[in-house]
Formats: C-alpha cells, structure tokens, sequence
C-alpha cells in the first residue's frame, strides 16, 4: 500500500506525498503476521534480511519451529497464547535462530490484530537488539549532550525557524527553550549583524559546506548596558537518505576573550599614543606650539574636545601659594575637535584670559593636583563645567556627556590643566582613559615648564642684550646708519655681539663691531667693559691700530676671554676710511657701478691673545659707497664652506642704493635659519654727500 493510496488528494502535505525520514530503514524493523495457529501469513522484506528466510521460505511455516531455539520454545508458545487470548502485547528480547544456524538477540514486540471478518492473528514487530541498543545510546547521548552543554545549540529548519534549543542558548538570548520552537532568528538572537547571520545559515543549507567560528557582538537582553562576544558555527542537517533537514547552530560565548582582545588593543593603542607622544610633543620651546601639538594628540583618540589651559601666575613663572577654594585666572593656549561642534564655541579662545570661580571643576583640578572625572555629565554638572551659562547652554546643545579634567604637574608644580569632553564619543572616561590622560599630561607638563622658563630666560636675556647696545641716530656727519642685532634662534643665552657708533671731533665718527666668544651673562658683562673701553680709548683720537692694542691688553686681564673685534675711523671731509682688524671677519664693500667686495685687510689676531701689532689700512668712499660690518654669525653655518656664504652676502649687495633698514631685513632674511646657534650684530654705513 502506498503513500498514494492513504492520501489521494495530497492529504496534509499537498500534492507531494510524504518523504520517509529515514529512522525505520535505520532500524531496520521487521513485521511478521501470524494465524492462531501460529504459521507465518505476513513476512517483510526487514524479516528476510534479520532472520535470512526469503517471504517464500517463510510464508505458511511455523513461527516457532522456523527461528525459535528448542530450549524457548513452550515459553515462546505460552507468551503467544496469551496476547492472543488476552488481547495484551508483550515486549522484551530474546535470541532467534537465523537461517544460517547463528543466533541473534532481538528485540521483540507482540501484538494481537483483528480484521474485520473477527479473526485473530499476532502481528510481531522484531528489530537487531544490538542495533537498537546503539540507536538509543546515540540518542541518550546528544540528548545529554545538548541539555547539559555550556555551548549554546539550536536547530533550525530550511526556513530558519527553530526546531529545538538548549538551555545554553537560553541564557544567550534569554528566551525560554519553549518560546523559540517555530519562531525565526532575528526575533531572538540578540545580534546587529543578523542579517549576515541568516544569509551564512542559507549558504550551509543550500552547499552543505560548513561555516565554523564565525564572530559576532551584540548586547544580550540579560545585559543591554554590554557588549557580548560569539563564536558561532554553522552545520547542515540530513537524514540517513540525504534529505536536508535545516542546519544546526553552534554558540560559544567568547565575551571574556573579546573583552582582554579589546583590552590588550586599547593597551596598544594607549602605548603607540604615548609613543607618539614623546616624539610630537616638545619639539620645541614654545609654550604655545607644545600646548597645540598636547592637544593634537589628544584629539580624537581621547576626547573630541581638548583644551590647554594654563594658570597666568605659571606663564609669567610667578610661583605663587594657590588658594584652596578661590578663582583662578587661566590663560587659553591650545582647543581642538574631531568635529564641528558648538563645544567649541563654549571654551576660552586660545590666547584669552579667563577667571574660573573655585567651583569650578576646573579650578578645583588645579587646587588639588588630582584629576576630575564625572563619567556622565547631568544637566546639574554643565554649570560646573562651563565658563558661563551661556557656555553651558552650549555644551548641553553640543552633546556633552562625559568630562575628565587633568592637573599639568612639572617638578612638584601644578601649571594648568588638560580639559576633555567627549561629544561622539559613546564611551563615557573610564579610570583607564584618567591614566593616559595623566601620562599626556605629565608628558607634555615637562615640556611646557621647559618652554616657559626657556622663554622667560631668553626675554630675560634679549632685555639685558638689548640694553647693552648703544641707540644712534640714523645719521651722522657724512654717513647714513642702520643697525640690526638678533639673537641666536637655537639658545637661551646672552651672546657676546656688539657694535657701536661712536661721534668723534672735526664730524668723524667711528664704527665699531665685535664678537666676544662664548655666551652667558659673563660675555655679555666682558662685552659691556670692552664697549665702555672702546668709547674711552676712541676719545683719545688714537688711530684704529692703537685702539686695539689697548683693548688687547684689557682683554688679556679678563678671564678666558677672546674677542673678534673691527674698528673704523671714517672722515666725512675728506673722504678717508682707517680701520684695523682683530681677527675679525672683513667688512663688504659696495658701490654704484662696481661689484662688491669684501676689503683686503691684515687680518690680526684676536683681542685677549696679547703681543700682537694691529695694523690700520686706510681706503676711501665715495658718495654713496655702501658698508656692511658684521659678526660670524651672519655668515657662518654648520652646513656650508664660509667662502660661499660670504658670496651670497654680497650677492645680496647688488644694489647699493637700496634704503639701509631694507637691506638690513634683506641680509638677516637671506642668511640666517632658525636653528642658528649664535647672535648677530650688523651695522651699515652709507656714505653721502652733505654738501
């Protein structure tokens, strides 16, 4: 009887008849029919394969004497007469006789069958003991193994709906095992990629190939407020005959690896930061470049809004006892975003002063040394935060909602304070994000405290420098005069370079330039006295030569001391330039219609060496005639031969009619770099006609 026969409208199942699962064929059941005289009227195909007799064999013998040993056969016979006459089945196992000779222990089931004329028969229904036993063992197990597992199993049909979960998965998505039967993925699993999910589960159906440790995060109902972590494997189902069944669902929770992952990643990252750090802020003494590079770095992998706020008392290096609860006045230096935002509007321009109550959070980092964390920023704490309420109002507007402030601290010294807002952000501050912003901080302190105090001692420096040169009228009887000192772009120090114009008798005037070597307060104290000697010694009206002989001898009385020095003598009557050199670099010379050229002077030792002669040479200028003294700094570098250097100078002299203060810029702009190491005094001359 077939499938066709039972349902011959489809049935249930529509038009197709029902497909065999597969677990009979697997079992291999047999089915013997017996008459009340116990021979044999129905025999399948299962009972020829499990007794050896074929259905011509067997139809119409004797059950008992057939495949019933000798020794079981009245115990046989009297079971069989009472399922027949009682209408009561009887199951157990007991060995059968095969064709062969061998015997076999099956398990048997005995059933009384009545049809519809009232005769009787025993309908037995026989399966491999063994066989079955192995079936059942594999059942108890993966029942076993799913129900206790700590790995989360689901199966699912073709259409993705569950067919059964475990109590692993229940604590997954925290659905009841019940609950899921019948409804579809994406109603449980509590995954933001679920469409990946399903399209992965659709590819292991339809090619059999599985797909194993497939990643996915999601936040499980159990726990909204974090991140989970799964592994998941998919595997397709089919029967003994090949019938695909649905696929079956592996879920591993690797939350606790996904977690150290990210922590071992974020530790990175923290680490490269910090690395970065040390390398791209403090490249140089500037207060205000080390406060932006700080904020660069800060922004966005710390805070999408960063500020650098130093107190003015530690700008002006006034070290002064800190109030415990009073206003602060803070200097911006540096703000940055990852993003336009109205954040940016809140805080203090970089360069304004601000006055911050002692309420503030802000104010209260600075008085304590010790940041200020508020992890998640209330309507309450905005006021706190802001300079204003105006500011307030924007920072609300602005998404504000997690805030860290860390204490600058050089040497013992709170200077200001790292400020950082996070607006995209989701992530509130964390402790961990407290101590990368203290090690910035503590980074880029040192390097403020440096640039501060380095540009307090070189103002310091540049006021005494400043003050030791002479001021002089742009005109003198027969020349016009213009004059230029700067200082050494790579250090602090007072340099030792000075020149000076000195009125003498009958409209002469004397030009001096000098270079004491070395730097510091002494040299520049050495270059005073040799300034005052200068003046003294020119008053006598003594020739250049002798000048400097006198200064040699002061010099030599200093202590380690050697000094590069020109002195120059010019008359406007009569047209006649005297000048001596102390080892000096010489002096250009320029005119209209002629090249420049540096003068062919005796070059003399230094001043300070002692027992030398310094000879004075005597030249003339003409109206117009363009001279350009100078110190060793204008001309020498660590990087190029002094004879070209000296070349570009003159080169830079082609036009001796340029106006002075101009071709004092143009000298200075074309010869020094920023990373000079030593100062310059430049004094030009022109020579004019007074009549």
């Amino acid at each position: 009887m077939t499938a066709d026969t039972f349902w011959p409208d489809g049935g249930p199942y529509g038009s197709e008849p029902p497909r065999p699962t597969g677990l009979l064929d697997l079992l291999s059941v047999a089915a013997v029919v017996v008459d009340t005289e116990g021979r044999i009227v129905f025999w399948t195909p299962q009972a020829e394969e499990l007794f050896g007799y074929s259905a011509e064999e067997a139809l119409g013998s004797y059950a008992a004497r057939l495949f019933i040993h000798p020794e079981h056969l009245n115990s046989v016979q009297r079971l069989f007469a009472e399922v027949l006459r009682t209408g009561q089945g009887w199951a157990g196992s007991f060995p059968v006789r095969h064709k062969d000779g061998s015997s076999r222990l099956v398990e048997f089931r005995n059933i009384r069958l009545q049809d519809d004329l009232g005769d009787v028969y025993a309908l037995g229904i026989v399966a491999d003991h063994n066989l079955l036993q192995r079936v059942e063992t594999d059942v108890a197990l993966c029942e076993r193994l799913i129900n206790q597992s700590p790995i989360g199993l689901a199966l699912v049909d073709v259409d993705l709906r569950y067919l059964l979960v475990n109590p692993a998965l229940e604590r997954v998505d925290g659905v009841p095992a019940e609950e899921h039967v019948g409804r579809d993925l994406r109603t449980t699993l509590p995954l933001p990629d679920i469409d990946t999910v399903e399209s992965a589960l659709r590819q292991v159906i339809a090619t059999g190939t599985p797909l194993l440790d497939q990643f996915h995060v999601g936040r499980p109902s159990a726990d909204p407020e974090h991140e989970h972590a799964w592994s998941m494997s998919f595997y397709r189902l089919e029967d003994p005959g090949g019938r695909v069944l649905g696929a079956a669902i592996s879920v591993v929770d690797v939350t606790e690896r996904h977690r150290a992952a990210a922590e071992a990643d974020r530790a990175r990252r923290r680490l490269a930061l910090i690395a970065d750090a040390s390398t791209r802020v403090g490249t140089t003494l500037e207060v205000e470049r080390t406060a932006d590079e700080l904020a660069d770095i800060a922004t966005p992998v710390l805070a999408d809004v960063v500020a650098v706020d130093i107190l003015d008392s530690a700008l002006a290096c006034r070290r002064s006892r800190r109030p415990d609860n009073g206003p602060e006045l803070f200097r911006a230096l540096a703000l940055k975003a990852s993003h336009p935002t109205e954040a940016l509007r809140a805080a203090d321009p970089p360069g304004d002063l601000a006055a911050y109550d002692g309420d503030r959070l802000v104010t209260l980092c600075v008085h304590t040394g010790r940041p200020v964390l508020v992890r998640h920023v209330g309507e309450a704490d905005l006021p706190r935060i802001a300079r204003s309420p105006e500011a307030s109002s924007l920072l609300a507007r602005a998404g504000v909602h997690s805030y860290l402030a860390v204490p600058l601290i050089a040497h013992g010294e709170v200077l200001g304070a790292l400020d950082l807002k996070r607006t995209r952000n989701p992530l509130p501050f964390d402790e961990d994000d407290v101590v990368l912003a203290g090690e910035l901080a503590g980074r880029a302190a040192v390097a403020i405290d440096n640039a501060r105090w380095f540009q307090s001692v070189r103002n310091t420096a540049l006021t005494l420098q400043r003050s030791l040169l002479p001021d002089h009228a742009p005109r003198h009887p027969g020349l016009e005069l213009a004059s230029r000192y700067q200082p050494a772009q790579a250090t602090s120090e007072v340099g030792g370079d000075w020149y000076d114009v000195i009125p003498l008798s009958g409209d002469k005037t004397a030009l001096v330039v000098g270079d004491v070597m070395g730097n510091g307060i002494d040299a520049a104290a050495t270059m005073g006295r040799l300034r005052t000697a200068t003046c003294a010694y020119a008053d006598l009206e003594l020739d250049p030569g002798s000048v400097l002989q006198h200064l040699d001898k002061i010099t030599c009385d200093l202590e380690h001391y050697i000094v590069t020095c020109l002195y120059a003598v010019y008359d406007p009557h009569t047209g006649e330039f005297r000048i001596a050199n102390a080892g000096h670099m010489p002096p250009a010379l320029a005119g209209p219609g002629r090249p420049a050229e540096l003068l062919d002077l005796p070059t003399g030792g230094p001043l300070g060496v002692g027992g030398i002669t310094f000879e004075t040479t005597t030249t003339r200028l003409r109206a117009d005639d363009l001279l350009v003294l100078y110190t060793d700094g204008l001309v020498e570098t660590r990087h190029h031969a002094i004879d070209d250097r000296l070349a570009v100078l003159l080169s830079f002299l082609d036009e001796p009619q340029r106006p002075l203060e101009e071709t004092c810029d143009l000298l200075l702009y074309g010869l020094r770099h920023a990373d000079d190491h030593d100062d310059v005094a430049l004094l030009v001359a022109r020579a004019v006609d007074e009549d």
